[in-house]
């Protein structure tokens, strides 16, 4: 009787943590997301001084909650002149390869979290993603 009454008492609070678990990440995914429209197109430092180099580039933001969007929208004029003002300060090297890609998207996205802390009062940017990254230069 004892084995039997803790194997019940162990299933049941199996039962009980997976619901918690499902409920909490129900809860967590609440995320949503908005496009930099229209894509961001800008100039970036070339290693030529006779060519110019220029990067086209969409960007999507992970809202941490669907509640924020509104409050991303309202702020877009913000969210898209960070975004050029990243671009255009990047060198060449940076914008062509791939880790440099990832830097560019990290420093986006340190900047993005910081101007809405400034504005809002809270992070409403989670993540930045990069759908369309194109750029021409020497």
């Amino acid at each position: 009787m004892p084995k039997s009454f803790i194997l019940h008492c162990l299933a049941l609070s199996t039962l009980l943590l997976s619901v918690s678990f499902s409920a909490q990440a129900q809860e967590k995914s609440q995320f949503a997301y908005i496009g930099l429209e229209p894509e961001i197109v800008t100039n970036y430092i070339s290693d030529s001084s006779s060519k110019l180099g220029y990067v086209r580039v969409q960007v999507e933001l992970m809202i941490y909650d669907v509640d924020q969007l509104e409050i991303a929208e309202h702020h877009m004029p913000l969210l898209r002149s960070t975004a050029i003002e990243i671009f255009g300060q990047q060198p060449a090297e940076k914008v062509k390869s791939l880790k440099g890609r990832e830097d560019i998207r990290l420093a986006l996205l340190k900047a993005l979290k910081e101007h809405m802390k400034q504005e809002t009062g809270g992070e409403v940017v989670k993540n930045v993603i990069f759908t369309k990254y194109l750029y021409q230069g020497d």
